[in-house]
This record gives structure tokens, C-alpha cells and sequence, in this order.
């Protein structure tokens, strides 16, 4: 793709590289639609950046070079940030992911921001020999092999963009609480979106299945198990997704246990909880039945929860890809075999009518 054809690309700054894509530092209402698309998962594998090299406002050859992740989310939190300061942004190709989880998966990484140095011209753009890396894409980037194949210095800034320009004024000094990274509540509501999303497309259809295998094996006719059992699988289904994907962001901090998997587990019985008083007060009449199903939603509801709230592990900077590598060895199986065990349950509560 030619950079200069994208919608945000206002103009070009001529260098002894040649003509670099101009880019803005106030977002316009197309970057913010398309940011907010993205959020809840409409094409967000294709909003990207092309990488490259951008000069943003009105650059130099003294002014900074900082580097980003070619996510359009992040490249446009980067350059709104910055506010009318002149810069170069050098986008490296990270497949549309963002720089934490692009550092950790490897294409945030020093071969990559070797050679983007090397295809830009940046050596020729930029009198000075410094790249100002973000401080979450140093698991990927080697800051020694970086100036070792091209001659830059790598620099990690600070952890938010926002810091970035008091960040540049002090001489690129980043104070202590440019280096600490808190997730409060407002961070972690723009994850919901996107995650609720995901879920969703995946338990809409399996609460559909089980509604036509409620009534097609049922033991009372069609339409009378299928709204009986089925109506309310749904119903349970979409509880295990708030659970997972709204209630364990909201609440992450006073949720138990530390790993993703135990706190949304945590989240899906309060909910299964909320299901199994619904049950005694819908099924009168049909004790048998209902405990038995109750026992399928208070298994397979925390099960659907834990394992939803494993999403979360990637937006967290406490967590590291060793760590949501071990999770992920004792979480699935575990998670796989309660959610078995709910089914067959589920199954079960039908013969006990």
C-alpha cells in the first residue's frame, strides 16, 4: 500500500530520504469512528497502519524519532498525545497488534526495528542517532543489538504517550512514575467492548444448539422443552458471558485469587448463584429436575467465566507470557472437564423429570 493514499495522511515532508507521509496530532472524526469500531471488534484486524516512517506536524532533522506498533489505535494515541510537537514516527510492522502484546509475541522486536531503521533511511532523515521506544516494548527489543546493526541508540520511554511530551522536555528522563503502569477502572472498561463482542459470537450460537437439542430430545414435546430448558440455557449462557466479560474487568481488584482464571471463576458463581435461585423459582413443582440442573449451571457457568476472564491476561501488564503459559496448563483442563461435567448434568436433569 502506498502510505500516502491512507485517509489520515495529510501531506509530505520532503528529506535527503526522500518524501515522508504527513500526519497530524489532532485526530479527525473518521480516526475516532474508526477507533471506536474497532473497539468492538468491527474490522479490527484490518485497522492498520502502513509501516514506515511519518513525519507528525512539522519535523527536523533534530526532532525525535519515536517508535510504535502499527495498530492505528496505537499509532493515533501516540500522535494525539503529543500535541503540537514536531516529530518523526517510525511504525513498525506488528500485524495490527499493540506494542505489549506485540513485544511479547515477537514482531515488536529488535529485527524488525532493525531493519524499519534501515528501509526508512532513517540515518539520513535524523542528524541525531536516537530511537525512543515505548517502555512496554522492551520484553522484545535488545537495546545493545539495536545499535549494534544500525547505529541508533534505543531509548525506552515512558509506559503512557500522554507522558511523552514532559518526557521529551526533561532531556528524555522518565521520573519514577513514568515507569509504574496502574489498570484502573477506566482502562479496563474500554476492554469490555471488544471482549463481550468475541464471546458473544461464539455462546449466542452454542445457547442456540442447546435450544434445539432441549427440544428435539426433551422429554415433554418441541416447543415446551425447548422454552423450558433451551430458553433458559441462553439466559445462562449470556450470565456466564457478564461474568467473564463485563463483571471481572469492572471488578478485577476485589475479585479473589490472583490468576485471570480464578477471578473470573469467582465472577461465574456470584452469577451461577443469581441462576440457581432463578431455577427454584421457575421450576416449582419439579424438584428432581431442578437440582440437578442448578448442578449443571453452578459447574458450567464458572467454568465459561474462568475461561473468558483468561482474555484479560494480555491487557494486563502484571501478567507475563510465562505466567499465562503456566495458568493456561492447570486453567484449560480444568476448565474443559467442568464444562463436560455441566453438560452431562444438563443432559441428566431431563430424565429426572
Amino acid at each position: 500500500m502506498d502510505p500516502f493514499t491512507q485517509a489520515f495522511v495529510v501531506g509530505g515532508v520532503a528529506t535527503r530520504a526522500g518524501r515522508i507521509p504527513q500526519v497530524l496530532s489532532v485526530l479527525g472524526s473518521q480516526d475516532r469512528w474508526g477507533g471506536i469500531k474497532a473497539r468492538w471488534g468491527v474490522g479490527r484486524m484490518d485497522y492498520l497502519v502502513e509501516p514506515g516512517l511519518y513525519a507528525l506536524n512539522s519535523p527536523d532533522e533534530t526532532s525525535p524519532v519515536l517508535v510504535t506498533a502499527n495498530y492505528k489505535l496505537t499509532f493515533d494515541k501516540l500522535r494525539s498525545a503529543l500535541g503540537g510537537l514536531n516529530a518523526w514516527i517510525l511504525v513498525l510492522e506488528t500485524y495490527g497488534i499493540n506494542v505489549w502484546c506485540a513485544a511479547g509475541k515477537g514482531t515488536f522486536g529488535t529485527e524488525e526495528l532493525a531493519a524499519r531503521i534501515g528501509s526508512t533511511g532513517l540515518a539520513e532523515v535524523a542528524s541525531h542517532r536516537e530511537v525512543i521506544l515505548p517502555q512496554l516494548g522492551a520484553p522484545g527489543v535488545a537495546a545493545f543489538q539495536v545499535k549494534k546493526l544500525t547505529g541508533f541508540k534505543a531509548v525506552y520511554g515512558p509506559i503512557l504517550a500522554q507522558d511523552l511530551p514532559r518526557f521529551l522536555a526533561a532531556g528524555n528522563r522518565a521520573d519514577d512514575g513514568m515507569r509504574r503502569r496502574s489498570f484502573p477502572l477506566g482502562e479496563r472498561l474500554v476492554l469490555i467492548p471488544i471482549e463481550l463482542v468475541s464471546a458473544l459470537k461464539f455462546l449466542l450460537p452454542a445457547g442456540l444448539i442447546m435450544l434445539l437439542i432441549a427440544g428435539l430430545f426433551g422429554p415433554q414435546g418441541f416447543w415446551a422443552d425447548a422454552l423450558r430448558y433451551g430458553l433458559f440455557s441462553i439466559v445462562a449462557l449470556l450470565g456466564a458471558v457478564f461474568a467473564g466479560a463485563v463483571a471481572l474487568p469492572l471488578l478485577l481488584p476485589w475479585l479473589p485469587g490472583r490468576a485471570f482464571a480464578v477471578k473470573g471463576a469467582a465472577a461465574g458463581a456470584v452469577a451461577a448463584l443469581v441462576l440457581a435461585v432463578t431455577l427454584r423459582i421457575i421450576r416449582v413443582g419439579l424438584l428432581d429436575s431442578v437440582r440437578l440442573e442448578t448442578a449443571a449451571w453452578m459447574v458450567l457457568v464458572p467454568a465459561l467465566a474462568s475461561f473468558l476472564g483468561m482474555n484479560f491476561t494480555g491487557s494486563s501488564t502484571y501478567t507475563s507470557l510465562s505466567g499465562v503459559r503456566k495458568e493456561m496448563r492447570w486453567a484449560v483442563p480444568f476448565q474443559v472437564l467442568t464444562g463436560v461435567a455441566g453438560l452431562a448434568l444438563w443432559f441428566c436433569s431431563w430424565l429426572a423429570v
